[in-house]
Formats: C-alpha cells, structure tokens, sequence
C-alpha cells in the first residue's frame, strides 16, 4: 500500500498551532499559541513519581534519523521501508535506552500507538521488544501534507492526548514532531518524551519534556 505525500512549503506548515502554548503553569490546549510562545520544561524527579501513578498521555518523538536518506517524495510506500527516511544506528541505541529508561522508572503504559512510518515503528520495537503495538494512520507524519490532509491526524493526536486513561496506566504514542508543532507550536528534539495530562472536553496540558539525555538525572 501506497501513501502519497505532497510536498508544500515548510515554513507555512510549522504555524498551524491548534492548542496552547506551554508555560510553567501549562496552559489549556484549546487557546490558540504561537510557536515562538513555547516554552520547553524539563522534568522532574516529582512529576515522573506522579506518572508512576498513571492518568498521562506520554508522546515519544522516534529516535535519531538518517538525514542523508531522506523520505522519498513525492510518494513513500508503507510497507517499504528503504523509500522513507531511516534510524541511524545511533538512534537505534537511543530508542533501546529510552525504552530501558522508562521500564526502570517504573512508568505503567496501556496501550501503545504508532505512527505507521517505519522509523515509529522500529523506535517502538527496540524500545518495547515483545510489546503489542496498535498502528494507527492518523498518527502519520504531518509536514509534507496539505492542511486538509493534516486535518484528521491532528484531530485524532488532540482526542488522544485529551482523552482520560485507565486508572493505574498512562497512553504511549509514538510519532513525530511536525505533529506536535502543529497543535502547540513544538518542536521536540529526536527520542524525546512529552508528557501531557488530559481533560478530556477541556483538551489537555502540556507539563514537561524528557530528552533522551535527561533520563540518568531521573532515575539514577
């Protein structure tokens, strides 16, 4: 199966922002923000005790890539891997280090949703070996799209993150950062995780960001 992507020009992409922009006092999702508004916070020790507990929604940036072998537009096929831009081997180490991060920090996932990009995919399996996955298409990446393409996949990223989890568990979705840039006007750097609580028919909040070289800090 074939998904055709068509290319458009970046820099009108970057400025869809659907939600609001983060601060300290991470703001409600509905507000509209721009992207020289965010604000990147780091967390803490603390907030990583509360997601322990569950009740988050946990977005995971695939790992490092292979700019050299970029996607190849204007089409890219989904099931071919060699046409769509890769993992480098050091993102490959990464993604199994993050994954080994998060199971040592004792962070109870339920389900885990992909991108349907290979380079989500792999992030995952490394991440998550003997894990089950549910590939979800409207996590596909947004920035060689139209607005009208980027329509569902945004409005599917903003009930995901909005939407309440099971007691006890928090939602893993792996994806991409053009998609977040979309919604809140951020742009998260490769195997980074993004922690979101959700308020259901209020959106969600942004409340802080893990790069992948954070995590010793965290959970030494």
């Amino acid at each position: 199966m074939s998904y055709r992507l068509f290319a458009v020009a970046c820099a009108g992409l970057l400025i869809l922002t659907q939600t609001a922009a983060a601060q300290t006092a991470a703001p409600l999702a509905n507000a509209p923000a721009k992207a020289s508004q965010f604000k990147e916070i780091l967390a803490t020790a603390e907030l990583l005790n509360r997601v322990q507990s569950g009740g988050y929604v946990l977005y995971l940036r695939h790992s490092s890539t292979d700019t050299s072998r970029p996607d190849r537009l204007p089409s890219v096929d989904l099931k071919d891997c060699s046409t769509q831009r890769p993992l480098s081997d050091e993102g490959r180490k990464i993604a199994g280090q993050v994954g080994v991060a998060i199971r040592k920090a004792k962070i109870p996932l339920s389900e885990i949703r992909i991108s349907p990009l290979c380079r989500a995919k792999e992030t995952a399996e490394l991440a998550f070996p003997g894990q089950s996955f549910i590939e979800d298409q409207n996590l596909m990446y947004t920035a060689n799209l139209t607005s009208e393409q980027k329509r569902p996949i945004l409005a599917n990223t903003r009930q995901l993150l909005s939407a309440s989890v099971a007691a006890g568990k928090n939602r893993l979705l792996v994806a991409h950062a053009p998609n977040l840039m979309d919604l809140i006007g951020y742009f998260p750097k490769e195997a980074t995780l993004v922690i979101f609580r959700p308020l259901g028919k209020d959106g969600f909040q942004y409340q802080a960001s893990i790069p992948p070289g954070r995590w010793p800090a965290l959970t030494h």
